[in-house]
Parts: C-alpha cells; sequence; structure tokens
C-alpha cells in the first residue's frame, strides 16, 4: 500500500514515542522513573471541571458555534490577554483550536507558499519544523549558543532573514530549554524584524509559569509594530493541568486568524464545545491556584538543576520558567561509548530505568530533557538513578 512522501518524510513525535516506551516498560512490570511528558502532576481544578460537566448536562453536546471558538471562553481569553499581558483584542482576532498543536499548524497551513521559509531556533519544540514542512515550507535552523543559555541573538536572526523568510517561531519559555527571553532580549529581536513582512508566531503557552527572577514579556506586547505582524498561541494545558481537554487559541491579526478559521472548518469543525465552558472558568477564574503551582514548579527546577550540575560531564542551564531542563550531557558519550544523545536516552532507560527525551529531536544532541513535571520524590529517586549511571 502506498503513503504518501509527505508522511514518510515526517518523523514521529519524539516525546510521545519515549512517554509510550516508558508506559510499555511500567506494563511489563519495569520500575521505570519517566521524565519524558511535558504534562503537569496536577489534576485540573475542580471548578474547571464543574463547569463542563454544567454545560455537558446543560445540552452543550453539539458542534461549538461559532466553529472558532464559543462566545463565552472568546470573552474570557480577551479578558485574560487584557489583564495578563495588556493585550487588546477583538473577537475576530482570535481562533479557539483542538490545543495549541491545532492552532500552530493552522498557523502555517494559513500563512506558507510552498518553498517559504521559516527561522526556528534551536532548541525548538519537536513539532515546530515537522509542522513547516507539512505545510511545504522550509524550516531553516538557527541553533542558539549554551553560552547564552541557548537563546537567540539580535545578529544571530539578522543573518538568517532572506527574501524567503516568511516567518519567525519565538518561544518563550521554552520548551525544551526552560530559559527566558527578558524583555529587554526580546524588544532587540522584534527591532530586527521591524519594518518586514515577516509573521512572528509566538509560542507562550507557558508564560504563566516564569520563576527564579526571571522577566518576561508577551512578544505582541512590545511594540505597535510587534502586535500587528505577531500571533500569540497559548492554551489550556500547561497552565491549568488541562492536556487531556485539548484546548488552544491563538490572538492575532484579523486576516490571518481567519484564514486559519476556513481552514479550521474543514478540518476539525472546531474544539470540543462542552469543554470550552471549563477553559472559560479557568481563565476568568480564581488565579491563585496557578501562583501556587508557578512556586512548586520552581522548587523542582531548583533541585533539578543543582542535582544535575553535581553529575560527572553534566552542565545544566538554570530553568526560568516551563517545567524542563535541558542539560548537555555530551561529555559522557565517548566514556558510555555512545554516538549521540538518542544511544544515550536508550542506554539510560534500559539501564538506567530513567526515561528522558534525546536532544537530537530538538536540534542539540549534546543534550537530553527532564521534564520536572512529576511529584520530588519520584524526581530525587530520577536523578539518583541518573547519577548511578553516570558514575
Amino acid at each position: 500500500m502506498q503513503i504518501s512522501q509527505r508522511a514518510l518524510r515526517m518523523a514521529e513525535s519524539a516525546t510521545m514515542a519515549v512517554t509510550g516506551r516508558a508506559a510499555q516498560l511500567r506494563r511489563e512490570g519495569v520500575d521505570v522513573v519517566s521524565f519524558g511528558a511535558g504534562e503537569p502532576d496536577f489534576d485540573t481544578p475542580d471548578h474547571v471541571k464543574r463547569a463542563a460537566i454544567d454545560a455537558l448536562q446543560g445540552g452543550q453536546t453539539g458542534y461549538a458555534a461559532p466553529a472558532s471558538g464559543i462566545v463565552p471562553l472568546k470573552t474570557a481569553i480577551v479578558d485574560a490577554l487584557a489583564r495578563d499581558a495588556g493585550l487588546h483584542y477583538r473577537s475576530d482576532q482570535l481562533i479557539v483550536t483542538c490545543g495549541g498543536k491545532e492552532a500552530l499548524f493552522l498557523a502555517f497551513a494559513a500563512i506558507l507558499d510552498p518553498g517559504d521559509e521559516v527561522i526556528v531556533p534551536a532548541p525548538y519544540w519537536v513539532s515546530f519544523p515537522e509542522q513547516v514542512a507539512l505545510c511545504d515550507g522550509v524550516p531553516v535552523i538557527v541553533e542558539g549558543s549554551p553560552q547564552n543559555d541557548y537563546k537567540l541573538t539580535p545578529d544571530q536572526v539578522a543573518a538568517a532573514l532572506s527574501d524567503r523568510t516568511r516567518a519567525f517561531v519565538f518561544n518563550s519559555p521554552s520548551n525544551p530549554g526552560g530559559f527566558v527571553y527578558s524583555p529587554e532580549e526580546a524588544a532587540a529581536i522584534a527591532e530586527v524584524l521591524a519594518g518586514s513582512e515577516v509573521i512572528v508566531l509566538a509560542d507562550e503557552i507557558y508564560d504563566q509559569l516564569v520563576f527564579g527572577g526571571a522577566s518576561f514579556a508577551n512578544f505582541a506586547s512590545l511594540s505597535d509594530d510587534a502586535y500587528a505582524r505577531t500571533v500569540t498561541f497559548n492554551a489550556s494545558s500547561k497552565t491549568y493541568a488541562m492536556t487531556g481537554w485539548r484546548l488552544g487559541f491563538a490572538a492575532g491579526p484579523a486576516e490571518i486568524i481567519g484564514a486559519m478559521a476556513k481552514i479550521q472548518t474543514q478540518t476539525t469543525s472546531g474544539a470540543c464545545n462542552f469543554t470550552q465552558f471549563g477553559y472559560a472558568a479557568a481563565l476568568a477564574g480564581d488565579q491563585a491556584i496557578v501562583a501556587e503551582r508557578r512556586e512548586e514548579f520552581a522548587r523542582r527546577g531548583r533541585y533539578c538543576f543543582e542535582r544535575l550540575n553535581a553529575m560527572p560531564g553534566v552542565t545544566c542551564p538554570r530553568p526560568q520558567g516551563a517545567f524542563y531542563v535541558l542539560p548537555d550531557v555530551s561529555a559522557n558519550y565517548s566514556r558510555l561509548g555512545v554516538a549521540g544523545s538518542v544511544e544515550f536516552a536508550q542506554r539510560l532507560l534500559e539501564e538506567g530505568r530513567v526515561a528522558v527525551v534525546p536532544g537530537e529531536a530538538f536540534g542539540m544532541d549534546a543534550t537530553v530533557r527532564l521534564s520536572f513535571a512529576t511529584d520530588m520524590e519520584t524526581i530525587a529517586r530520577g536523578l539518583d538513578r541518573v547519577a548511578e549511571f553516570l558514575a
């Protein structure tokens, strides 16, 4: 049976593959500590679940209308963006999607023609280059330096621009790096792009999980020019522990959002109806639980940073946001007899019973990613095993 070249070229999500392999080993009775999934170990807040249950019991079981998002959720998004970022949008500048991943895909599908280039900083989230290629674009990978915590400099962005550049992906706080661009660093990049036709795709799904004294600004808030060229992406998954609800959104220029909405009507027909009432309740409700969880992630991140940097051949930048660390473990490759991060992760899983994601999947083969979105006892037990593996 013939499979398309498009499908054959696409790589499986490495993060999902690692999580699946760890789950398989557990089913076989193997005690595995998984640092693979980017999924909070907290539960969805009760008032959020109640809002969805009430909507379900109240008959909200048909298609969402409009397909681009129900009015109560769009209103809550408008209010939250104004409250948290000082950003102001109309309803026609918003689209609700089946998770943040669909929002990004719709954006690439809406703006890219064959051969258009998209600047993708590395380390990158695994789906960025794959989605660009799926939409017939060309991902232009630009590697950040570990000496700069993997953040791109304005000169690097300027050097990557060409007459084919259509978009620039900006991910802060970073998955997988855990780093955060300061407002000044982001503004310097915005200045490079000012006056051009380059669209900024700002993945800011972790914007409420910034800690360790780091400062953060939403890219669209940096200037009028940045606002006019930026599509901002966010979702319910990380902030409110709603990964399985599959709800995200994009906010940006009405022309782009309208094109995304048109494609959505021919693909998913919109996000699940009754769950959108839950997301609206999350955004509009008391945000104290978000602050509590942010502090817990900060505590876990500090612990991982200290433990990893005490291990032989490991250099780990300090996490400032999200819930990931991206240590450089390449000094151990020769000693262990491994060719790169994939073999390192395989050996660590099979021999050390710890699941991590190889950095090759993020464009940084010297590294592996660990998610600290799990309880401290599990983190400590897993890092003990990593230390033993590297001893």
